[in-house]
């Protein structure tokens, strides 16, 4: 492209938005194509894609993308050395996949010995009892009533997901966020 046809405005709105890092912005800027940068290959990688159901892991300088997150609830968990450990809970078991009361165990093992520095539980908090994380849904008999949430309980979701991560309930926050896709980086 050339130089007259590049603004300045649109080389800091390309760096702002993560399109551009910073040699390729000063490149851009001056009409050049530079070199890779070592942070570009990274940034070109496409997220894991994690559905209902799923663990999934996403390597340093990845990231996760939850599709459809409607009555779900997504758990993040940040590792230390940078990398992201996923899991897509769903409120009824997904064909092939894990139930809500068997997911946090799933994601446990995937973790392994390594250290979380955090996890972020995202999706439809609302929608969610907390007990769903230790009993699904489906685990109820005919005789048995499936407990239904009375209100929004995200310090009820956190205490579930530390307990069952094994991690201190300070570690763990809660965030009800709208329907659609959600993105983790």
């Amino acid at each position: 492209m050339p130089q007259s046809v590049i603004s300045r405005a649109m080389v800091t709105t390309a760096l702002a938005a993560g399109l551009l890092v910073p040699g390729q912005a000063m490149a851009a800027a001056a009409g050049t194509t530079p070199a890779p940068s070592p942070g570009a290959a990274a940034a070109a990688v496409a997220p894991v894609r994690i559905t209902e159901g799923q663990v999934k892991e996403a390597r340093p300088g990845g990231s996760i993308l939850y599709p459809s997150v409607t009555s779900c609830l997504t758990v993040t968990a940040r590792l230390s050395g940078g990398g992201l450990v996923g899991a897509h809970i769903s409120l009824f078991q997904v064909p092939g996949a894990y139930r809500s009361d068997q997911i946090l165990p799933v994601l446990r093992t995937v973790v392994g010995k390594r250290r979380v520095r955090e996890v972020e539980v995202k999706g439809a908090v609302g929608a969610w009892y907390p007990g769903y994380l230790t009993k699904a849904v489906e685990s109820y008999g005919p005789d048995e009533q499936v407990p239904t949430p009375a209100k929004p309980d995200p310090d009820g979701i956190a205490d579930a997901v530390a307990r069952g991560l094994l991690l201190p309930r300070s570690a763990v926050t809660v965030q009800d966020v709208p329907d659609g896709d959600l993105t983790v980086r």
